[in-house]
């Protein structure tokens, strides 16, 4: 199923033939630094299940993103409750992973403003939240060109407190 389409992007359910490239690309350790660590094969299987079983469950989930131009898959835009322990949650973040290859060309902006179009014309979500490590600077920036908000920093409750990797930034969008 097609979402949504903005100027250069589907964003569409996730498809079997997406999984080679969703592997690829969550075994880079570029893609991947911000994270704890790469995914395996089967770490992606299973997050293609999940990504699969909340867009069903919930009717909101990870898109799939495919250029217009190429058809070509580039990562994942869009939402998921985020359940972990702290104050803020539970709540519905708005999150991104592209491939390198499609680094630096706006797709991120793109996809997730397109993303908060859609939230505002069908769901009602009270807040829309975004987090990542302090240091990845790259999708902080994102953040705060679709109109989130900085709003707190924490350390992730799920991480070592002693990794780089802890201290996260917190951003919202408030209806």
């Amino acid at each position: 199923m097609i979402y949504f389409e903005t100027e250069r992007l589907i964003m569409r359910d996730f498809e079997v033939s997406d999984l080679p490239e969703f592997k690829r690309m969550n075994k880079d350790p570029e893609v991947m630094r911000f994270f704890p660590k790469t995914l395996s094969c089967e770490e992606t299987e299973g997050f293609y299940e999940a990504i699969l079983n909340e867009l069903k469950t919930c009717g909101y989930g990870l898109y799939a993103a495919e250029r217009k131009e190429t058809k070509e898959f580039i990562g994942f835009i869009g939402f998921h409750q985020a359940t972990f322990e702290s104050d803020f949650t539970p709540c519905i973040e708005i999150g991104w992973r592209l491939k390198k290859e499609a680094w630096g060309q706006g797709f991120a902006t793109e996809g997730a403003k397109g993303c908060l179009q859609y939230a505002k014309e069908n769901f009602d979500f009270d807040n829309i939240y975004s987090f990542t490590a302090v240091i990845n600077r790259p999708s902080e920036k994102v953040m705060q060109k679709i109109g989130l908000v900085k709003v707190d920093t924490f350390t992730h409750p799920k991480l070592d407190p002693e990794s780089p990797l802890s201290l996260h930034v917190l951003y919202a969008l408030k209806n």
